[in-house]
């Protein structure tokens, strides 16, 4: 198995050297990592929750700091934190029932057992909420005074006694692993499939003879248009080229290669052709907590062509892209400067660059941001 410590430095240094293409990948990513650092992590004898979530948090902060503006990583550390919590609470409260029912049916006959009832799911579930709070419950189960244990007849059964306990505890330990690793694996598999599932609905959104604006590429809406044709909706797309990397050309090109009707047109004139336009559908980088969208740059200007002529704005995004941070926290980053090279030829403006001011500073300053940050009011849908 590979060493755990390997396996997070080649994962930061691709992240830190941005080698990874989208946040659906880098999600999955961080989920496959994160699993394998839970697989690796030694249990303690008590509060093996505990053991984990500090691993992960461990691992999840230097991840963090490696690509802040990308939220995909933190969104799926914070998942994975919450996996952890929710099965410990789920093995405590099954513990604290199945003790129940077992003092009840060793100690007591049946006559005492209608006089003592079992613990409603009311007082089981309120008990178990405190697990969430120093001191655990689950520690408390577990460090039994001596003065409530079974009286020892012998020290051979005392030695029993104590093996049994300690196997119990081993295998629940075992058990909170496996229950964290299986949910792990299913949050992967939400983000393989989130594409997939995002296209059945496309129907319920695209009609027939409509015209769609989108701006750049984005596998999801490319998905998500080719699942609405597939339904036999014919409609028309609208394709905005996404200057500087141009990416919507190779959207259209891809569009058309499914078959769909595409035009091409340059950003500036978004707002010259949002008239004909009954939709705007696009991808997104992140949603935050108030509703606001980190999506490419250009679409915050296509955001209010579209509430300029009300038509309604859909973005698409899958559960790892659900950030629970909001936009004026110190924490998120919005936005991330690319290399100027995409704007223009260093070779034709090397007299502009050049310390020709004599201050000590170019002429001419190059600023190619990567995102623009949507405001919830101007989402429609």
């Amino acid at each position: 198995m590979p060493d755990t410590q390997a396996l997070v430095n080649d994962f930061l240094n691709k992240l830190k050297k941005r080698k990874i293409e989208g946040s659906q990948a880098t999600a999955k990513q961080t989920a496959e990592l994160l699993r394998s650092v839970i697989s690796q992590t030694r249990m303690p004898y008590t509060n093996q929750a505990s053991a984990l979530i500090h691993s992960v948090k461990a691992v999840g902060e230097r991840l963090i700091a490696a690509n802040p503006v990308e939220l995909a990583v933190g969104n799926v550390v914070r998942r994975v934190l919450h996996i952890i919590r929710e099965e410990d609470l789920s093995l405590t409260t099954a513990a604290m029932a199945g003790l129940n029912l077992s003092a009840e049916s060793d100690d007591e006959d049946d006559t005492d057992r209608d006089n003592h009832p079992a613990l409603s799911a009311a007082a089981i579930a309120a008990a178990s909420r405190s697990t969430l709070r120093p001191p655990s419950l689950q520690t408390l189960l577990e460090d039994v005074p001596d003065s409530a244990a079974v009286p020892h007849t012998s020290s051979s059964g005392g030695d029993s006694e104590g093996k049994s306990k300690s196997a119990d505890k081993s295998s629940r330990s075992r058990k909170l692993k496996h229950d964290v690793i299986e949910a792990v694996n299913e949050l992967i598999q939400d983000i393989s499939t989130c594409r997939e599932l995002i296209a059945e609905q496309a129907v319920e959104h695209i009609h027939q003879n409509e015209v769609i604006l989108t701006l750049g590429s984005s596998r999801t809406v490319l998905e998500f248009l080719c699942a609405a044709k597939e339904k036999k909706r014919s409609f028309r797309v609208f394709v905005a080229e996404g200057a500087p990397r141009y990416q919507g050309h190779l959207l259209a090109k891809e569009l058309v290669t499914r078959g769909l009707q595409t035009t091409l047109i340059t950003d500036s004139a978004v707002f010259a052709m949002i008239s004909r336009v009954n939709m705007v559908i696009v991808g997104a980088h992140a949603v935050m907590a108030n509703g606001g969208v980190i999506a490419p740059v250009g679409l915050n200007m296509v955001a209010l062509a579209a509430q300029k002529h009300a038509v309604p704005f859909v973005v698409l995004a899958g559960s790892h892209k659900l950030c629970p941070l909001y936009p004026h926290h110190p924490e998120v980053l919005l936005n991330e400067l690319r290399s100027p090279s995409e704007l223009l030829d260093f070779g034709e403006f090397s007299d502009c660059l050049d310390f020709g001011s004599g201050i000590g500073a170019p002429l001419l300053h190059v600023v190619n941001p990567t995102f623009d940050y949507v405001p919830p009011k101007l989402r429609r849908a």
